[in-house]
């Protein structure tokens, strides 16, 4: 391949990239696109697709983890493992202020991803109340914004907003490079 085809071929990806991000990567199952705003979160292992509240999270326990669902067409968006949430409930009053500033009811969000190789956070340290990557060893605190305690991972586990409020659902929407975990009754006004 010569060097013009090359750059023709980066040009064309880039224009498609910006015009229609999703074909640019090949995304046109909908279960394999980023969640969006609005979107509520759902259980993995419950195959009824039941939206989320915060008392469906157990509290001072091991975490659980969810998909986002499209709310009007209920798509899971379950096509790629990136898209996985790890949520976790806590006491609120032990959390760090950006933490809880960031909690419903102490149901706090992550990525399931770790930021060592990209394995997946599955493990649950109930003794230290830390999440744990197996694969390298790595230790996030989910009381503080998802710090690095230990292990190989450069970066804390990200940490999605969830300000509180009242209502029943919990639903995910963006905020810069992550998304979020609130209340539905917020979309409502």
């Amino acid at each position: 391949m010569g060097r013009r085809a090359l750059l023709k071929g980066s040009l064309c990806l880039g224009v498609c990239w910006e015009l229609e991000p999703e074909l640019a990567f090949g995304q046109d199952d909908p279960s394999t696109v980023r969640p969006k705003e609005g979107d509520l979160l759902v259980d993995v292992a419950d195959a009824s697709n039941k939206p989320l509240t915060p008392d469906d999270v157990p509290a001072g326990g091991k975490q659980m983890f969810a998909w986002a669902m499209d709310p009007a067409d209920r798509t899971v968006r379950s096509g790629s493992r990136l898209n996985r949430l790890l949520l976790v409930r806590l006491d609120a009053e032990k959390l760090s202020p950006e933490t809880r500033s960031r909690a419903a009811d102490g149901v706090v969000a992550y990525t399931a991803i770790c930021t060592h190789t990209g394995c997946e956070v599955v493990d649950w340290l109930a003794d230290d109340q830390l999440l744990y990557c197996p694969c390298h060893f790595s230790k996030f605190d989910p009381k503080d914004g998802g710090r690095v305690v230990d292990g190989a991972a450069p970066r804390r586990c990200p940490l999605y907003r969830s300000p509180s409020s009242k209502g029943s659902s919990l639903s995910r929407s963006p905020l810069h490079r992550g998304s979020g975990l609130r209340r539905r009754s917020e979309d409502s006004g």
